[in-house]
């Protein structure tokens, strides 16, 4: 989209022809054939038609990040497609405002604004720079549709000086021509300038899987996940940081957050080996990913499968925001005959197949039983001190 485009969505008429694509994707459910004809015959212009139905269909799917807000933002894919959702940039930024109420920060590469609308609700002194106009352009309009207050202007992150406002903020680009980029030093702007960055008051999105060994001293790194999935990892530098380890889960009721702190050290209650018990519990994917494990399992008064797998056992019901939670039915075969035999008896037709630190490819596994019944269950394949183990469980 050019920004002249952008600018006349913006009018009066623009913003017209918008809302009959907003409408017209709603009553063909998201058919875009059927949504730019629709358009076409509403506005002769090529280019202002396309772009009207193009932010249609971005605005419905961006609902999913942003909420009812979407239907008055700008997106490109690209940038909808990078951008945090609401709820975890909200997280990030009431953060950054708890330890300096009302302080400025500068988004360092802002994309069309997804992560300043935080700053701004939070109260927060807010600009962002980013190399792509069309980009700032976007986010200034978000903020503008939004009514939020923050400023926004074309500029090259590396050159800035983030001494001159109270926080940073970055998110480097992960992605190059062939896709997701995994080494830090592949990333735009490259890890040398993340840890430079971080010797400043500032934050920084890096990508979840990232090695523990590469957290610098005093940086406290934060693992999110969003309604069960992890969105995010967050380094903190020194002057923010809390702890060194944190894991924070963002579910429909609130949040909550575990944090190294909150780990029973070698050979307390928690970090031992045992049978499993009656109930399993299986740690979020933020716990699993900041080493915390034993913190989930100190929690619910149990121990660990096997010190290499990331499900806990208990002999006691808890219900926690930092795991879910099965009651162990029964052990079955774990052998794939005699597994297959064990359901068919069972009458189980229809199996949900979790795994955990086994070679099993669910879905392969699941045709191979050829299952024919009429109940349903929740099966858990893993290792128990190092053996294969088949539970049938059933969910909390």
């Amino acid at each position: 989209m050019q920004i002249e485009t952008l600018d006349w969505l913006r009018t009066a008429e623009g913003a017209r022809l918008l809302d009959d694509a907003t409408r017209a994707w709603a009553e063909h459910a998201g058919d875009p054939v059927r949504v730019a004809a629709v358009v076409r015959r509403l506005e002769p212009d090529a280019e202002k038609a396309a772009a009207a139905t193009t932010q249609a269909q971005l605005r419905a799917k961006a609902v999913a990040k942003f909420g009812e807000a979407a239907h008055q933002m700008f997106f490109t894919p690209d940038a909808l497609e990078q951008s945090t959702r609401a709820r975890v940039a909200d997280h990030r930024a009431a953060r950054v405002a708890a330890a300096i109420p009302g302080g400025s920060v500068i988004d360092l590469g802002c994309g069309i604004g997804g992560d300043l609308l935080a700053f701004a609700r939070a109260g927060l002194v807010t600009g962002g720079v980013d190399l792509d106009p069309v980009r700032v352009a976007m986010a200034r309009a978000n903020l503008e549709a939004l009514g939020l207050a923050g400023a926004v202007q074309v500029g090259d992150a590396t050159t800035i000086g983030a001494a001159a406002f109270d926080v940073a903020f970055a998110d480097p680009a992960r992605r190059g021509g062939r896709g997701r980029v995994f080494d830090v030093e592949g990333w735009t702007p490259p890890w040398p300038w993340v840890l430079d960055l971080l010797t400043h008051r500032s934050l920084v999105k890096v990508a979840p899987g990232i090695d523990h060994d590469l957290v610098p001293s005093g940086v406290e790194a934060e693992w999110v996940s969003d309604g069960g999935e992890v969105k995010e990892a967050v380094l903190w530098s020194p002057a923010l940081a809390t702890t060194d380890r944190r894991a924070t889960v963002i579910g429909e009721h609130g949040l909550a957050t575990l944090t190294d702190e909150d780990s029973p050290a070698d050979g307390e209650p928690g970090t031992e080996v045992r049978p499993v018990g009656a109930y399993l519990y299986e740690p979020d994917g933020a716990v699993i990913r900041a080493g915390l494990v034993t913190a989930v399992a100190a929690g619910v008064g149990g121990g660990l499968v096997d010190p290499h797998i990331a499900y806990v056992t208990s002999d006691a019901s808890f219900r926690t925001p930092f795991a879910r939670g099965y009651r162990v039915v029964e052990h079955l075969p774990y052998r794939e005959k005699q597994l297959r035999a064990a359901l068919h008896e069972r009458g189980i037709g229809r199996l949900t197949i979790k795994k955990r630190g086994v070679q099993v490819v669910p879905d392969e596994l699941r045709k191979r039983l050829s299952l024919r019944g009429d109940h349903e269950a929740t099966l858990v394949l893993t290792r128990v001190s190092g053996q294969g183990t088949a539970l049938l469980v059933e969910p909390f």
